[in-house]
C-alpha cells in the first residue's frame, strides 16, 4: 500500500471511530431526557428540568436527525461511495439549519422557565448553548463552502460536532462532578485528539484543527459576557 493511501485507510478508521465515539457521548448524555424516555409514559421534564414541551421533543428529532446523517456521512466515504455523500450533504445542510433554529428557540425557552445547571443564573447561562449553535452553523457552513477540499471539509465537520457536546456532557453526573467547566473542556477533546492523531499520522496539524480549537476557546468569553447588563437586557427581549 502506498504512504498516500495508507494514510486515508487510518483517516476512515479514524472519522469512523469519532463518529461512532460521538454518537455514544451524544445518547449517553440525552439518554434520560430523550431516548429511552420518549419510549415510556409520564415524561414531563427534561434531564435539567425544564418542561418536556413539544419544543423539546422536535429539537430532539432533528438532533437524533443530523447525528445519524453525520454517521451515514462518514461511512458512505469509507465506502467509497462519495457520489451518494454528496447528494446526502444537501440534506445534512438543511438540518443543521433546523438544528441552529431549534436550539435557540429551546435555549430561549429553557431560560424562560427559569431552568439552568446548578449553580448557574438561567438568563446568564443562556448565552452557552446559543454560542455553541452560531458555532455550529458556521463550521458546517464554512465546511459547505470548502466541500470540494476533502481534508478541510471532514476536520470542520468535526469541529461543528465538538460544539454540540457541551449540551451532552453537561447532562452526564460523571463528567458534571469533575467541575462546572468540565463539560465545556470536554467539548475540546475531538479537536484535540485530532491534532494528536494528524501529528502522527500526518506530521503534521491540519489549520483547520487551529482555527477551530482557537474559535472554541475563545468563546469562553461568553461567560462574562453573559454575566453582563447588556446581556441581560437582550435576553430579556428574547424571552418576551
Amino acid at each position: 500500500m502506498s504512504a498516500p493511501s495508507h494514510s486515508r485507510a487510518h483517516d476512515r478508521l479514524f472519522f469512523g471511530g469519532m463518529a461512532v465515539a460521538l454518537a455514544v457521548v451524544v445518547f449517553i448524555g440525552f439518554g434520560p431526557t430523550y431516548y429511552w424516555a420518549s419510549f415510556g409514559a409520564g415524561r414531563t421534564h427534561t434531564t435539567l428540568g425544564a418542561a418536556y414541551t413539544g419544543l423539546f421533543r422536535l429539537h430532539g428529532a432533528v438532533f437524533t436527525a443530523w447525528v445519524a446523517c453525520f454517521l451515514a456521512q462518514v461511512f458512505l466515504v469509507a465506502g467509497g461511495r462519495v457520489a451518494l455523500h454528496r447528494r446526502l450533504g444537501y440534506a445534512v445542510a438543511v438540518l443543521a439549519v433546523a438544528m441552529v433554529v431549534f436550539g435557540m428557540l429551546v435555549s430561549v425557552e429553557t431560560a424562560r422557565q427559569g431552568i439552568a445547571p446548578a449553580g448557574s443564573d438561567p438568563v446568564s447561562f443562556m448565552i452557552v448553548p446559543m454560542v455553541d449553535m452560531l458555532m455550529f452553523g458556521g463550521f458546517v457552513a464554512a465546511a459547505v463552502i470548502w466541500r470540494r477540499d476533502a481534508p478541510l471539509h471532514k476536520r470542520l465537520m468535526l469541529a461543528a460536532y465538538a460544539c454540540l457536546l457541551v449540551a451532552a456532557l453537561i447532562r452526564i453526573p460523571a463528567v458534571v462532578a469533575l467541575g462546572p467547566a468540565a463539560p465545556v473542556l470536554g467539548s475540546f477533546v475531538p479537536l484535540l485528539v485530532g491534532m494528536a492523531y494528524d501529528r502522527r499520522v500526518h506530521g503534521r496539524v491540519h489549520r483547520a484543527y487551529k482555527w477551530g480549537l482557537a474559535i472554541l476557546v475563545g468563546a469562553g468569553l461568553r461567560v462574562p459576557i453573559g454575566q453582563s447588563a447588556a446581556w441581560h437586557a437582550l435576553a430579556a427581549g428574547l424571552m418576551e
